[in-house]
């Protein structure tokens, strides 16, 4: 489970986030790039963008749900 005090700085503010358990196995963006991204100088994901659309939740939450380090928290 993600731990809300280990939040990545990237991650915008919001109920979704990414911890610092993130091992950057690039599941989590195939789900849900539009929320998504791969901090390319420090090899992590953070939220990008909060999810707007009913869509964008039920992406999002396929990356929560296959995340294999558990890294992707919902503080909602």
């Amino acid at each position: 489970m993600a731990n809300s005090e280990a939040k990545l700085p990237e991650n915008v503010p919001g109920k979704y986030y990414v911890d610092e358990d993130c091992t950057f196995c690039d599941v989590c963006v195939e789900f849900a790039p539009e929320n998504l991204a791969y901090h390319e100088e420090e090899d992590y994901v953070f939220v990008k963008k909060q999810p707007e659309t009913e869509e964008e939740e039920d992406s999002i939450q396929e990356a929560i749900d296959t995340c294999p380090s558990q890294a992707i928290g919902d503080d909602g």
